[in-house]
């Protein structure tokens, strides 16, 4: 196998959680590009149909499914409805989240639960319900955030709180299932990458923020799209329980 075949997703399947809109978008094109069938998730099922166009517009098979990942049984079925569609699971992109900026002498609890619904427990309920069909030589990739591992001066504890279980829960699924099953599980922490949620920001925030950037910009997300390629396939393939930050350098500031 040359290093340019190590790169191809070919005959794989990929779901991708939260594919309607942002670095969901970014992480089906990328796949599907890359040459794997892609199964799209997402609550906003409406919004789906622009994702599932730019996969086959790649030449490769689509599935788009409504799912709420906080809702265990809509993880299932999303699984259930790739295995019935394609026979198979080889990759999962946790990528479903929502963030907030609550100070933390505000935030109601039904703030701080949804975020850790969404953001932690609905990537392991997605992760179960994968786990349990793929096959030795599969991937999940669980999109954490820098903010697992630093922080960048917004009141974002519930959010910051989510990415930074990810990242305990990517390690210890790693080595629930590595040499058990054989599926690697690494997780991506991305930096300020255009998105819904950076569209949220004040005006001038990311500005104030990129001076702790050494490459001094924003990502490109086929930039992070490209990383989820990496490690959802054999060019990954030593490589499980890590957490990859793409980032431009922050967290080294």
């Amino acid at each position: 196998m040359s290093i340019l075949e190590r790169f191809c997703l070919t005959g794989r399947v990929a779901i991708v959680t939260g594919a309607s809109s942002g670095l969901g978008v970014a992480f089906a094109q990328g796949l599907a590009e890359a040459g794997a069938d892609v199964v799209l998730g997402a609550r906003r099922a409406e919004r789906l149909e622009g994702t599932r166009k730019l996969v086959t517009d790649a030449g490769r098979r689509a599935l788009a499914v409504a799912t709420d990942v906080a809702r265990q049984p809509d993880c299932q079925a999303l699984v259930d409805a790739a295995m019935a569609e394609f026979g198979r699971v080889d990759v999962l992109v946790n990528n479903a989240g929502i963030g907030t900026a609550v100070p933390a002498t505000r935030e109601t609890v039904e703030q701080f639960e949804q975020v850790i619904d969404v953001n932690l427990n609905g990537c392991y309920w997605m992760a179960q319900a994968c786990g349990k069909v793929m096959q030795p030589g599969s991937s999940i990739i669980n999109i954490s955030s820098v903010l697992g591992l630093t922080t960048a001066g917004l009141p974002q504890a519930a959010y910051s709180a989510s990415k930074a279980g990810l990242i305990g829960l990517t390690r210890d699924l790693a080595q629930q299932w590595g040499g058990r099953r054989g599926i690697r599980v690494n997780a991506l922490a991305p930096g300020f990458f255009a998105s819904e949620m950076t569209d949220q920001y004040k005006p001038g925030y990311l500005e104030q923020q990129l001076h702790r950037v050494p490459l001094g910009r924003t990502g490109d997300p086929a930039e992070l799209a490209a990383a989820v390629v990496f490690l959802a396939g054999d060019a990954g393939g030593y490589i499980t329980g890590q957490t990859l930050a793409v980032d431009g350098g922050m967290t080294i500031t």
